[in-house]
């Protein structure tokens, strides 16, 4: 598949970040021929972390979220990292990024405990996702119907929603991505 042509946004904070689940959809998506651009709150260098214990691969950000426009982008991506995804949630621009992405039709992948920013965003009612095991709860209060799977496809909200449970299914998850922005809804 040729992505050529494809932009896609990833956000993330400075600090908590999952290594692998910031680095691995990036790479694939890159891979298959998209621009990735990495936007982080402030525009300092982004520390990942490996099972939000140990410092992982340091991450130069792009362009921050304040500066970032869901228009400019085909995609955005949410990284987990438990420390990441409560810093997001809780960011205006990062629920106005997804919101937008949503709004316009254009696929939203959340990963781990990045689904965290969908519940802040209101973007969970009436869909079928997954996560973190631990976020179910969250996700059923907010109107969402949580599924055991390693990559959930829910086209059915206007805008394809694409989740994963952890850095085990990334796999899954990139290729769910790269299989939407190519057109093809559900991998």
């Amino acid at each position: 598949m040729s992505l050529d042509g494809q932009n896609v946004l990833v956000l993330t904070t400075n600090y908590g970040t999952e290594q692998d689940e910031l680095t691995k959809p990036a790479a694939v998506l890159r891979e298959n021929g998209a621009r990735v651009t990495v936007a982080a709150l402030k525009d300092e260098p982004v520390q990942t972390l490996v099972s939000d214990r140990e410092p992982g691969a340091v991450v130069q950000p792009d362009t921050t979220l304040a500066q970032a426009s869901a228009e400019a982008y085909d995609a955005v991506v949410v990284p987990g990292g438990t420390l990441n995804a409560d810093r997001l949630r809780t960011d205006a621009d990062a629920r106005r990024l997804v919101s937008a992405f949503a709004e316009s039709g254009k696929p939203v992948a959340a990963v781990c405990h990045g689904p965290w920013l969908l519940v802040d965003s209101e973007l969970v009612k009436g869909r079928e996702l997954t996560s973190y095991p631990s976020l179910r709860p969250d996700l059923e209060n907010a109107g969402g119907t949580w599924t055991d799977r390693e990559v959930v496809v829910d086209n059915s909200g206007g805008h394809p929603l694409i989740t994963s449970r952890k850095p085990d299914d990334l796999d899954a998850f990139s290729s769910a991505i790269v299989h939407a922005l190519d057109g093809g809804g559900n991998p």
